[in-house]
């Protein structure tokens, strides 16, 4: 068996993603749900098998028979994936399993933001990787910043942070390390993990909102990720909150970019040499200032999420990021803002504040690598 990732047809990936998304299935189920025959599902799962990504695993009593069931499941260990999180200064990089389950990583400062040498380093990471995990078969960047696709070639058309324009870094990067690899915007990467294998599980539609350096959004519509046209989609941190509130990075007044990210609170409070940790302490402190900015911030994290829940009425939005402190310091008023945002007569909110480490960003790559090999 072939530790390289093999050739597969639609059915066969399609089945291996129900497999992936859903745990373990009966047979029968999976041709439901890929609307194919016993028959056909049984070459498809055969060759699943003889390539060593599924197995057969324990049994179930089928509903209205009882009879016995034997369940279908992944065999994650089979394959592995690198991820990469690139900031403005530094490279995260993980290696997960194939279901996005992290077995290693690493960090390392970016000395340079040169393309060629950032390429350089991710290639250096890759090779320690390898050294461990022989069956790495496709790779996957997440960065801020827009990507396109150009003359039929993606391109990072602008990564603000890493001072990148036109930037073919997927096709670079492919070349450099012989596996398939994939790139994207860091925020669509991670709506793409929760999608498949965090909050949003069974969801068809999803709304993600980060809150940390910046603010981002995606979002999942019929079981995609939305890019938009230019690859764009989801601008939503210019937002008007307050017409006479402080002036943002890009000389909007009052937009969730003036009042929600880390750093917005932190200028806020104007004392030099304060970081967001220390607005954090003085807030829990009850300095006055400092819950005045969180109260600022969870109202622009209400209104945030109020005009999404108006726009798409999606299932479940969820929210993430480092500077998700903020629900805990001004969580009345991001519900209460919410509540007078939303449209009257609407279902009841679907809202899912996550714990989040830092490598998820690179585990969102390694899923952007993932979702490159079943080509979705």
């Amino acid at each position: 068996m072939s530790r390289g990732w093999p050739a597969l047809g639609d059915a066969e990936r399609n089945a291996l993603r129900e497999l992936l998304i859903h745990g373990p299935l009966p047979r029968a189920e999976i041709a439901r749900r890929l609307g194919v025959s016993r028959a056909s599902l049984t070459r498809v799962t055969r060759a699943l098998m003889d390539h060593g990504l599924v197995t057969e695993g324990e049994v179930e009593l089928r509903g209205a028979t009882g009879r016995p069931s034997e369940l279908l499941l992944v065999r994650h260990a089979a394959r592995h994936f690198l991820g990469v999180k690139l900031t403005g200064d530094a490279l995260f990089a993980v290696v997960t399993d194939l279901g996005a389950r992290i077995v290693a990583s690493h960090e390392e400062p970016i000395p340079v933001r040169d393309p060629d040498a950032v390429i350089d380093q991710i290639v250096a990471v890759h090779a320690g990787f390898a050294g461990r995990f022989g069956s790495i078969v496709a790779g996957g960047i997440a960065l801020a910043g827009d990507l396109a696709v150009v003359d039929g070639r993606q391109v990072v058309t602008d990564s603000p942070f890493l001072g990148w324009k036109d930037v073919h870094l997927a096709e670079r990067l492919t070349e450099r390390l012989g596996i398939p690899t994939g790139a994207e915007n860091d925020v669509r990467a991670l709506t793409a993990t929760e999608h498949w294998f965090g909050a949003g599980v069974g969801c068809t539609s999803l709304a993600l909102i980060t809150v940390g350096t910046g603010v981002g959004f995606g979002f999942v519509v019929d079981d995609r990720v939305v890019t938009g046209h230019h690859g764009r989609a989801g601008r939503l941190d210019h937002l008007r909150v307050d017409s006479a509130g402080p002036i943002c990075g890009q000389g909007h007044r009052g937009c969730v970019s003036a009042l929600l990210p880390n750093q917005a609170i932190v200028d806020a409070l104007r004392m030099p040499g304060l970081d967001f940790a220390g607005a954090v302490a003085l807030a829990r402190e009850g300095h006055v200032a400092a819950r005045r900015a969180f109260a600022d911030a969870g109202q622009a994290l209400g209104v945030l999420v109020g005009t999404v829940a108006n726009a798409l009425d999606p299932q479940k939005i969820v929210l993430a990021g480092d500077g998700l402190v903020v629900m805990e310091l001004a969580g009345d008023e991001v519900r209460a803002t919410i509540d007078e945002v939303r449209s009257p007569g609407i279902p009841p909110l679907a809202l899912d504040v996550q714990p989040f480490q830092f490598d998820e960003w690179a585990r969102g790559g390694a899923v952007v690598g993932i979702r490159t090999m079943l080509r979705f």
